[in-house]
């Protein structure tokens, strides 16, 4: 049986764990708090981290906002029927900017959504990891992680979401993913009289699974030195992150059209980022063969390969 309030308290609750471990990674800068109520009913709880000596920033957000309409970005989306009345949603985002140009980005989200007075209820979420530079190894061990969690749930389940991921974190207008993916998966909604206990407990499984498919990256890639020309190429490739945040979002929409707080919004957005006007790459450098991580591909298929070269290594210090 569905219950709003089971699923905001595990929304908080890792919350919690995860501003705590991101403050221990970071060793420097802690979390500031900020709170806010939504005047059409509900509110958040903003966790911002920013300056810190492992990142730049990193927010952890949980929201919870109920109205008497449905939004325009939702309502015409259930298959034969428009939703009308009352709704629930609540949902954590978190997205994570490190300082260091060698340490990819990383985002993920887990939402639940439900129409009052109707059997009209889903699970959403996902998680992606965007690098500047790109390491195979780094690749495969989010995936992995990713994979095992979504194998507990369903088997096969991995594969669809790993392809509805690609599929949207695309840029149509510059032809590129905007990572290396991850999984990405909406209307979750298993059959089924413990159906959504059942989906429930993926996402607490995907959540938990955060933490070990991400800190061994940056642990392993902040040591690495950089210099003016990777920060140079960190801002450039953060451009591309700010245009798909700001043009193609689902969560950016859904929160400008449900009046939720603009700064809690756009905390996905990194503190700085640079536009250049028609960049060039050096022929064999790593900037030029990280073209070669921003389209779709089985990264799993390469785990027997025992080279686990990076595809970032060799550039200029």
């Amino acid at each position: 049986m569905r219950d709003r309030g089971k699923v905001l308290d595990l929304l908080k609750d890792q919350q919690s764990q995860l501003v705590a471990a991101f403050e221990e990674c970071d060793g420097c800068e802690r979390f500031r708090e900020h709170d806010w109520l939504r005047p059409a009913g509900g509110g958040g709880w903003a966790r911002i981290l920013e300056g810190g000596a492992v990142f730049e920033r990193a927010g952890v957000n949980v929201s919870a906002v109920h109205g008497d309409r449905v939004p325009p970005s939702i309502a015409r989306t259930e298959p034969g029927r428009e939703l009308t009345g009352g709704f629930f949603a609540t949902g954590l985002s978190m997205v994570v900017h490190p300082r260091n140009p060698w340490v990819p980005s990383f985002h993920a989200n887990f939402r639940y959504f439900e129409v009052n007075d109707q059997d009209t209820w889903w699970f959403g979420g996902g998680a992606d990891m965007t690098p500047s530079y790109g390491f195979e190894e780094d690749a495969r061990h989010l995936h992995r992680t990713l994979k095992d969690c979504c194998d507990r749930f369903e088997p096969g389940f991995y594969a669809s979401a790993k392809q509805e991921c690609d599929r949207y974190f695309y840029l149509p207008h510059r032809q590129e993913t905007r990572g290396v993916g991850g999984i990405f998966f909406d209307r979750l909604r298993p059959p089924g009289p413990h159906g959504w206990d059942h989906a429930l407990a993926f996402v607490e499984d995907g959540l938990t699974s955060l933490l070990p498919g991400y800190l061994p990256i940056v642990r392993r890639r902040t040591l690495l030195e950089y210099g003016e020309r990777e920060r140079r190429w960190q801002l450039h490739r953060r451009s591309r992150y700010v245009e798909f945040n700001l043009v193609y979002d689902r969560g950016t929409q859904f929160g400008l059209q449900t009046g939720g707080n603009i700064d809690a919004i756009l905390m996905s957005l990194p503190p700085l980022a640079g536009w250049t006007f028609h960049p060039q790459t050096e022929p064999g450098s790593a900037e030029e063969r990280l073209a070669d991580f921003l389209r779709p591909r089985d990264w799993l298929a390469a785990e027997g390969d025992s080279r686990s070269a990076a595809i970032g290594q060799g550039a200029s210090r």
